[in-house]
């Protein structure tokens, strides 16, 4: 007799427990082993990506960047031919990124996404204000990167509705700004943005500049020197470019007019032009350092004119402070300031706030049929007014 036994025979269906026992506790001694290495291999993973986390969000990764934006050069004409949607999307893609936030506002959590633009190759960002108001944490994709990166909001203004961002990269491509005065009502221009959220590459809308000088309401005041445009905005454009025939950058694309009972709105865009934004990239980064920011005042309340005629009425006047030194009173309408004419209550905010205290400015009025010319002294615009 053999001391050994045959192998064993297996049928369809069957397993000998005699047989199938020893394998089973390799098996488990094998899932052991598996979730041990497992884990340590996470451990070793997690240690590794907090180390990049930690980096990426080390106090050197969020600087306050020195290199200069980029500005584009005069033009005298009118552009030669029609804007080619494909060459300038191309050229602009790696100067778009999104941004995305943690919100929370009484006790509640949510999100939210907008878009912003390169402005320097080692990390700076230029968005809307409101992109990333209330943010808990602020993360920036940019092109070509499937994972965000957690972004340092440097500076806001919600006066202007910027804000500038860092990230921890370099060798970004910068967009390049349009000089202030290259654009011109008929321009073909582009709207590129994270419309909506959607999956994959931003948005692009095709439109011209409609207007120039728009000035709108806001929570945080008012905007003036506003590009108006038909190109389509909407949720998740905002803080993205508006893009000329030359792929540079005329506006920064901030709000959308939106029908209601007694008006209805058809593709009416706005964007920040150069002219406003290019300065306030300086007083941001100067914020940014810690310069404390400023805005005037005069001390008055205004109503928008009911008759369709031009101008803000002064709903009242503050005892004491400046509008009043100057000898404005209740009920004059305020048409000028400093030579720019005044269409209505946004615009008077607007032009107010962009003086410094310490400033004059000519305000203009009518009263009476006539107009009057008063020198306003200008103060700082108290915290409690909002």
């Amino acid at each position: 007799m053999s001391d050994s036994l045959p192998p064993p025979q297996f049928t369809a269906n069957t397993v000998p427990l005699s047989v199938w026992k020893r394998p089973v506790r390799r098996t488990r001694l094998v899932w052991i082993a598996a979730v041990i290495c497992a884990v340590w291999t996470s451990g070793l993973l997690g240690v590794y990506v907090g180390a990049r986390i930690e980096k990426q969000n080390a106090p050197d990764a969020f600087h306050n960047s020195p290199v200069p934006v980029v500005l584009g050069k005069p033009r005298t004409g009118a552009f030669e031919q029609r804007l080619d949607v494909a060459a300038v999307t191309t050229a602009l893609r790696p100067s778009v990124v999104s941004v995305s936030t943690d919100v929370r506002d009484s006790g509640q959590t949510g999100q939210g996404v907008g878009t912003g633009i390169v402005l320097t190759n080692d990390g700076q960002i230029l968005t809307n204000a409101h992109v990333v108001a209330g943010a808990t944490q602020v993360r920036v994709r940019l092109a070509g990167e499937g994972n965000p990166r957690i972004a340092k909001v440097l500076a806001t203004d919600p006066g202007h509705d910027l804000a500038l961002l860092a990230v921890g990269a370099t060798g970004l491509i910068p967009a390049t700004l349009a000089d202030p005065a290259n654009v011109r009502v008929g321009d073909e221009v582009l709207a590129i943005g994270y419309a909506l959220d959607l999956d994959g590459e931003a948005s692009v809308t095709l439109g011209i500049v409609s207007a120039l000088g728009r000035t709108i309401r806001i929570d945080a005041g008012a905007l003036d020197g506003l590009i108006q445009t038909d190109a389509a905005i909407s949720s998740g454009n905002s803080g993205g470019p508006l893009v000329n025939a030359a792929g540079e950058v005329v506006g920064i694309n901030t709000a959308v007019a939106r029908s209601d009972a007694t008006n209805t709105a058809t593709s009416i865009g706005f964007s920040i032009s150069m002219e406003q934004a290019i300065p306030e990239i300086a007083v941001l980064r100067s914020q940014a350092s810690g310069t404390h920011r400023n805005e005037g005042y005069i001390g008055i309340g205004l109503s928008e004119r009911t008759d369709g005629g031009e101008g803000a009425v002064v709903a009242s006047v503050i005892a004491g402070l400046p509008a009043d030194n100057a000898g404005i009173v209740e009920l004059d309408v305020i048409v000028a300031i400093d030579g720019q004419q005044i269409d209505g209550g946004a615009g008077v905010i607007a032009a107010v706030r962009g003086h410094q205290p310490g400033e004059q400015i000519s305000v203009v009025v009518e009263r009476g049929g006539s107009k009057r010319t008063y020198l306003v002294d200008v103060i700082e615009r108290p915290t409690e007014v909002g």
